[in-house]
């Protein structure tokens, strides 16, 4: 949830640790504050942006070669300056930043208050700070051993980084559940809660693993397991520019990820689709394929945006490779003792591979005898790690906050992998399955023909900028796009909105249809057709405002209408990919119409790495 970076090295720390958390703002943004030494241990914080926390701090003498920073995403106690971290340890000689929650954290607190210990915040990460520095005082031991025992005794998530005021150069990190980055320099290392802050500096990383502790200094990094035995470091090479985390002349981020799904899409095809030879190539999906395709169901795990892609996927492979589908919530899935099976299937979707809730619940699946398939954004993240195979959607770095070149490039690896596996099963057509190859591999270019209606969306925009509540309607692969329409409205313009299956608007949702209630319908040309013909006329007999998505060359919607879409034709299966890029245009544009921050929405983070 939160941003966490550290430097140490001999460069200024200060403006290397504010640039990364400007870069990790997307993470969080009630608050931010850094720590540095400097004639002492000095921490500077402020409750909104980094630029407010960046002015408090203008004419202050912030010189250091070591640094911590933080922005954050409130859990525990409201967003305020005495919340923000760092937090100082009760005697002032330690400070800690921290992503997660510690669980147990009010059981220690009373016992730290017995012991007579003072608490200025009503976070959880000062109760695990002062437990460390606790046990540091009471076994006269270093503050690495001290955070040792302390990540023992504690149950949650965390990434914590700590400096010491009597040393000047180690930074003492550790995680589990939430991500850390390190990046390698010469005499230097940066840490960082994924790779957009060190980019800049260097792209040899080590991404930690869960129960590690780092011991960093500007020319050494240790890693040790909670038993104090020492890890080799796995080196990795980032596939990353520096360009792909900035907007490149766009207007905030969303609007260029939004513009860049030509290009992702096409990235995700690169080397696995062959239209023209026929062939899909995923290495990973190949070496499971026969344990796939014997098992008796697929579950497919996932929170938010990715779960509406796992609809999708469900529809598609039940289709085409004839194995029943499941979706689940992780966050339901892995509380309710559900039944799984060795040999099961569990599909994970996560753009930042760290979404906490289907983390555990792969974790879970895992230890049951289920086969593991991830697909994910982020290379070496945790979900990654943990699958037994997978894809990666290599869509590149997403900043703004509301998901939507991840949500594109899911579909696509969701739909190259069930084509493999129905083709390797035979229970598609040859025909079929070279039909929609050569559709899939024509996506990128008639994306690129949508994204010329931008001016028109806009306009749409301004038109219903002021509406209150929004309908989204769909059918079969179109009714999971109206769900996520639905939520990108939500999350960027706090418009109330919500999607339904086309038919079940009769089921109670018609009752808030009048003529100020616009209703946006996904009303592309596929087998549902004339039923969301007949959903648009029920709709325009009560007198609401219909906006539809329609295809190329359908001449009969346009009479109904209020306002439409154009969409390049596609098959049934392919649209979806194509029919959600309308609907985040109308998202963003309605949002940026209202004057409101489309990159950082409200309550809002990126990386949901907490439960």
């Amino acid at each position: 949830m939160c941003g966490i970076v550290g430097y140490t090295g001999p460069r200024e720390a200060y403006p290397i640790v504010l640039k990364g958390l400007k870069r990790l703002e997307y993470r969080g943004y009630d608050s931010s504050g850094v720590a540095l030494l400097n004639g002492g241990l000095k921490v500077y914080k402020k409750k909104g942006k980094v630029a407010e926390m960046e002015e408090s701090v203008v004419g202050k003498d912030v010189h250091s070669h070591i640094a911590i920073g933080h922005t954050r995403w409130a859990t525990h106690g409201e967003p305020n300056d005495r919340n923000a971290h760092p937090h100082l340890s009760q005697s002032g000689e330690i400070a800690m930043i921290h992503n997660g929650i510690i669980e147990n954290y009010a059981q220690i607190k009373q016992d730290l208050v017995a012991k007579g210990y003072l608490f200025k915040s009503d976070t959880d990460t000062e109760v695990l700070l002062n437990f460390i520095e606790d046990i540091k005082r009471n076994n006269d031991c270093n503050l690495e051993e001290a955070v040792r025992i302390a990540l023992r005794r504690i149950v949650g998530a965390y990434c914590i980084l700590l400096i010491h005021k009597d040393d000047p150069e180690t930074i003492i990190a550790a995680r589990k559940g939430s991500p850390l980055v390190i990046g390698i320099g010469k005499g230097e290392h940066f840490l960082a809660s994924d790779a957009s802050p060190i980019i800049e500096y260097t792209k040899e990383v080590v991404y930690v693993n869960d129960y590690e502790i780092a011991i960093v200094r500007p020319d050494e990094l240790i890693l040790k397991n909670l038993g104090n035995d020492k890890q080799t470091p796995f080196i990795t090479k980032l596939d990353m520019e520096l360009a792909a985390i900035e907007k490149g002349g766009y207007d905030h981020f969303m609007l260029k990820e939004i513009f860049e799904q030509p290009q992702t899409i096409h990235d995700c095809l690169r080397g696995r689709l062959d239209a023209d030879a026929g062939t899909i190539t995923m290495s990973g999906i190949e070496k499971h394929a026969a344990q796939i395709l014997a098992a008796q169901r697929i579950l497919i795990i996932a929170c938010g945006t990715s779960w509406h892609a796992g609809l999708v996927a469900e529809y598609i492979i039940e289709e085409l490779c004839r194995i029943p589908v499941e979706v689940e919530y992780a966050s339901e899935f892995r509380y309710r003792n559900p039944i799984i099976n060795k040999g099961d299937v569990i599909l994970a979707i996560s753009q930042s591979g760290e979404t906490a809730d289907t983390l555990v619940a792969i974790e879970t699946a895992k230890e049951k005898g289920a086969i593991i398939l991830g697909v994910v954004n982020v290379v070496g993240s945790s979900i990654a790690r943990i699958s037994d195979a997978g894809a990666y959607t290599h869509a590149g770095p997403e900043i703004g906050v509301a998901s939507t070149k991840a949500f594109t490039a899911q579909l696509v690896v969701l739909l190259m992998t069930a084509l493999k596996l129905a083709a390797e099963k035979g229970s598609i057509s040859r025909d079929r399955y070279l039909l929609l190859c050569k559709e899939l591999a024509a996506v990128p270019e008639k994306a690129e023909l949508l994204l010329k209606a931008d001016a028109q969306i806009k306009a749409l925009a301004e038109k219903y900028k002021d509406a209150r509540d929004f309908l989204y309607l769909g059918r079969g692969y179109n009714f999971p796009v109206a769900l996520e329409g639905a939520l990108k409205l939500k999350e960027i313009s706090y418009i109330h909105a919500e999607g339904y299956p086309a038919a079940e608007m009769k089921h109670g949702p018609i009752a808030l249809v009048d003529e100020e209630l616009p209703v946006v319908f996904v009303a592309t040309k596929d087998s549902y057709h004339e039923k969301v013909v007949s959903n648009i006329q029920e709709i325009k007999a009560r007198k609401g405002k219909v906006i539809a998505v329609i295809t190329e060359g359908d001449t009969i919607t346009p009479t109904l209408a209020d306002d439409i879409i154009v969409i390049p034709q596609a098959d049934e299966m392919i649209a979806p990919i194509l029919n959600v890029i309308p609907l985040q245009l109308l998202a963003y544009h309605i949002g940026v119409a209202k004057g409101l921050d489309v990159d950082k929405p409200r309550n809002l983070a990126k990386s949901v790495t907490v439960e």
